[in-house]
């Protein structure tokens, strides 16, 4: 039987800090009915955006079920945490995940195969650690850390004969290459884009939803994008031109400046980060950050989006 989850917006759920580095679980609890309020009908929990590379294992399973026991009632948890290089280590750490409860556990694709080595290779290590789990929906995250394997027809192939592939992120950010993966498993896996430039022409293909950075931006636009789609096009292709132009945002100190956004937004949030040099967040950045606030809110405005 084939998996699936609910489609829509999963945000790549980001981690906050506390002023002395530690997760900040009230800030946590604050972001996932945040999350919930601007329509998501889920989060990709323990993600890149969550900086699971900095996270040691008990942090990383800490987090996860705090947001499985503090989730608003309907929404969808998707995890990872899949970092380990050690074939056993992934299956173990995997099992501890998937105990909290969640939705649907998510591979990292680089995780299975080195640059160099073959779909045979990844396969094999797929089937290994899959074999090993829980009957539970999976995923599979094309995460750019640190190499980023995007799947194949033949990986692919594997993953429609199992079944339980419901959460693919895609980050091939290739629209011939979209068309193509929703054309080729179809129903069969459930493909969720990280591009928000991209995003409508995914859906419109036949992806089921989006997760990617622009989510802990303005996810009610997205939201509402996906919502209009099939009844009012243009307007969904009006604030996919606003959300795919305003995406370059992604390479302004993030996730810096969503946690800043995010303080604009009323969360008791600080913009500590682990992943990199705070200092990028500077008052140039700030200024950014201030500035696409400012044309989100009357973008909003102008269309009725609450």
């Amino acid at each position: 039987m084939v998996r699936k989850i609910p489609g829509g917006v999963y945000p790549v759920m980001i981690t906050p800090y506390t002023d002395d580095n530690k997760i900040d679980y009230n800030a946590v609890e604050q972001l996932l009915h945040w999350y919930a309020r601007k329509g998501c009908s889920g989060v990709f929990a323990a993600c890149q955006s969550s900086e699971i590379f900095c996270l040691t294992a008990e942090e990383r399973l800490e987090l996860v079920d705090f947001i499985m026991k503090h989730r608003p009632d309907g929404m969808a948890v998707v995890a990872s945490g899949h970092v380990a290089d050690d074939l056993d280590t992934q299956i173990e750490e995997a099992k501890r995940i998937i105990d909290t409860g969640i939705d649907a556990y998510v591979y990292i694709s680089n995780r299975f195969a080195k640059k160099e080595e073959s779909d045979e290779v990844m396969i094999a290590n797929m089937r290994r650690v899959t074999d090993a789990l829980p009957d539970i929906a999976l995923g599979v995250y094309e995460c750019p850390y640190p190499y980023n394997r995007l799947l194949t027809d033949k990986v692919l192939d594997f993953m429609i004969e199992d079944g339980r592939f419901a959460f693919i992120k895609d980050t091939c950010c290739s629209p011939a290459l979209i068309r193509h993966r929703a054309e080729y498993a179809g129903e069969r896996v459930g493909f969720f884009n990280a591009n928000a430039a991209t995003a409508l022409m995914s859906m419109d293909a036949g992806y089921v939803g989006f997760s990617g950075i622009m989510a802990n931006f303005y996810p009610e636009l997205i939201v509402e994008m996906l919502r209009c789609r099939e009844t009012d096009h243009d307007r969904a292709q009006a604030i996919q031109d606003f959300v795919g132009f305003c995406s370059a945002a992604e390479g302004m100190a993030y996730n810096m400046n969503s946690k800043y956004l995010l303080q604009r937004e009323g969360l008791d949030i600080t913009t500590h980060t682990r992943s990199g040099d705070e200092k990028r967040f500077d008052e140039m950045a700030r200024i950014f950050a201030d500035e696409l606030y400012g044309m989100t809110q009357t973008f909003k405005a102008h269309f009725g989006i609450q």
